[in-house]
């Protein structure tokens, strides 16, 4: 925008301005100023990417192509955020958002962003990743991709990654098997809802659109019995109170309900008549645990879990395999999204029943027990040894024997293995947020395994990774995007490694 289109409404306009981001001294707008952006993309948390005379501004709940009239409420060096107060010229991508309370709420960040949209949006982060953090060639003519898989062939030529179109759900609302509320006070009494955006301001709520129906359900019951009972809710700022978080776990194949309760000490008053009206009141309710969590910290699970009524676990299924979920088990939250990302990971490994497999961040067993029966052996490690417990109660309960867990580092556990004898002829990781751990990479490249596969949840250290892999002689072959978390930022993807060596 020139600086004669500039429009401050209030609060004056500092001269200067250029189409790149300007120095301190030539900032063309100031904190509390009233001024007309031109939106131009969207960032990683989701918010408007706005220009004034070249300086950018962070605008939440603004989209690209739009003009809107901002509000800066706070100034950085070559950026600053400002408050959207109106939008002069709307997206043909913007859409009203179904959730009554999506403004307060911080849970969701795309809900104004029509599903297509979010796809498309979703595709691109992972593209500009790719291309900024890792500097990897993309292929051109992305938009002319087949929808359907590509061969991934040793001798395929390199004309750079295929990013494929982000595979979306059908109907991308109440996906999520998996709540965790925290709970609260005002001056009404006991609350519980979601932190509002940016703070832990608990905006109570009562329903939440991706959510599944259940899990709205169990939270509810759960907050009015603990009002009927007088339990008291946690205080962050005094560390007072009892009821610090709600969780409901829902089997969305086989209906079971598991309630876990966070409590801030042991002894939980009106234990016997909580637990009978928590039953009466939540049909298909098999497990209902404690968990004690007395630390002055943000983490939502203390150490220890006791169960005070039903079962240690509720059970569901990822295609065929049936997995045993306790209250601390990580299990991804979108089972529908978790069987098409699965599946597409097992395409990418490329097995023919002779292969061995190495899973380096196995966690319960998800994808190590997937991809059991199309492999001759599977070995999965995890930091986590109670995740190891899991996965292997969850080889027996499916009744897979080809496959081998131990609990520890995978930069200390697999070089282990290799000393052994043990080749893998695929690796699959599948890392937090952080990405791999560097000692890990340079295991993997050391090991030389012919396919890599890749399940990252966290774009930007996707890009990190795999331009690691790459300098040490692999090849991205194809990336692709997963949406898991619809209406929200996140995206995860899978990506395929060939070893240039073979």
């Amino acid at each position: 925008m020139s600086k004669s289109r500039r429009k401050p409404i209030r609060g004056r306009a500092v001269s200067g301005g250029s189409s790149s981001p300007a120095s301190a001294a030539s900032v063309p707008v100031e904190k509390n100023g009233v001024y007309e952006a031109d939106i131009i993309g969207i960032g990683h948390d989701g918010e408007g990417v706005g220009r004034v005379d070249g300086f950018t501004l962070f605008v939440q709940g603004a989209l690209p192509g739009e003009r809107v009239r901002v509000k800066v409420l706070n100034m950085k060096k070559q950026y600053g955020y400002a408050k959207l107060l109106q939008v002069l010229q709307s997206s043909p991508e913007r859409t009203e958002p179904a959730c009554g309370i999506y403004r307060q709420c911080g849970g969701c960040q795309l809900q104004h962003l029509s599903y297509e949209a979010q796809l498309k949006y979703k595709r691109q982060m992972v593209i500009d990743n790719l291309e900024r953090i890792g500097k990897l060639k993309v292929a051109e003519h992305q938009e002319d991709l087949p929808k359907e898989s590509l061969i991934l062939k040793e001798d395929a030529g390199d004309n750079g990654i295929l990013v494929y179109p982000t595979l979306g759900m059908s109907d991308p609302w109440r996906y999520r098997n998996k709540s965790q509320v925290p709970i609260g006070m005002d001056e009404g009494g006991l609350i519980g809802g979601f932190y509002a955006q940016g703070s832990h301001r608990i905006v109570d709520m009562e329903t939440c659109l991706i959510q599944h129906e259940q899990n709205d359900a169990v939270v509810s019951a759960v907050k009015r019995i603990a009002r009927e009972l007088g339990i008291r809710p946690y205080n962050e700022e005094t560390h007072q109170g009892l009821l610090r978080h709600v969780v409901a776990r829902y089997g969305f194949h086989t209906g079971q309900i598991m309630v876990v309760l966070i409590t801030n000490g042991e002894n939980i008053p009106h234990k016997d008549e909580l637990i009978g009206l928590i039953r009466q009141d939540v049909p298909g309710v098999t497990s209902i645990c404690q968990n004690i969590n007395t630390k002055v910290t943000n983490v939502i699970f203390g150490d220890e879990t006791r169960v005070l009524w039903g079962e240690d676990f509720i059970y569901d299924t990822i295609g065929d395999i049936r997995f045993a979920i306790s209250a601390r088990s990580f299990f991804q939250v979108n089972p529908v999204q978790t069987e098409i990302l699965y599946r597409k990971a097992l395409e990418y490994a490329g097995l023919t029943g002779d292969e061995t497999v190495i899973d380096a961040y196995c966690g319960i067993g998800t994808i190590s027990l997937f991809l059991a029966r199309h492999a001759r052996q599977i070995y999965g490690v995890e930091v986590v040894k109670e995740a190891i417990d899991d996965a292997r109660r969850n080889a027996e309960l499916n009744g897979i024997r080809n496959v081998q867990f131990e609990a520890g580092q995978a930069e200390t556990v697999i070089p282990a293995w290799h000393r052994q004898g043990v080749r893998a002829d695929v690796i699959v990781v599948d890392p937090p947020r952080k990405g791999c751990d560097g000692a890990l990479l340079g295991t993997i490249v050391e090991m030389q395994p012919r396919r890599i596969v890749y399940v990252s949840c966290n774009p930007s250290t996707l890009a990190r990774d795999l331009r690691i892999l790459e300098d040490g002689g692999y090849r991205t072959v194809a990336v692709q995007p997963v949406d898991m978390f619809p209406h929200t930022v996140h995206v995860e993807s899978v990506s395929c490694l060939i070893y240039k060596g073979f």
